[in-house]
């Protein structure tokens, strides 16, 4: 049997669901790089939706407001589309819109240049010497 060019069925359009997993979706835009990740922050209470602690099976819709803390970075993003596969970089921009303030990564950007003093647990307290030398260290 041969078909015929008009026996092909039609693309479809890239259809998208109406909702998704929240783990699958934060790593579908790029905000963790593994679904493991994602799903980890989310147990930990990292991820909220409208200001409560997500699961990572907390399924995300369009116009949802998910608030990220990664690192030392509190980040917000708005959900344009639910997507439940991993698209390129620049594709992701369509599915997601950062609503961070400025002033987080500019906060992120001061305590990254800030040195860290590293004491092991139960060490005590510093000594006066010890203590000069961590303000002189920190100081400068």
């Amino acid at each position: 049997m041969t078909r015929s060019p008009t026996d092909s069925p039609a693309p479809r359009p890239e259809a998208h669901p109406p909702s998704v997993r929240l783990d699958k979706w934060l790593w579908a835009v790029r905000v963790f790089k593994t679904r493991g990740l994602a799903a980890s922050a989310c147990r930990q209470g990292h991820v909220t939706i409208a200001g409560q602690a997500a699961k990572p099976s907390r399924e995300v819709r369009a116009n949802d407001l998910v608030v990220v803390l990664k690192d030392t970075l509190t980040r917000t993003f708005k959900v344009l589309q639910p997507l439940d596969r991993r698209v390129g970089a620049s594709a992701a921009r369509e599915f997601v819109e950062d609503q961070t303030p400025a002033s987080e990564f500019e906060k992120a950007r001061v305590n990254a240049a800030r040195p860290v003093a590293f004491r092991p647990k139960g060490a005590g307290r510093p000594t006066k010497k010890e203590r000069r030398i961590l303000d002189r260290w920190t100081e400068s």
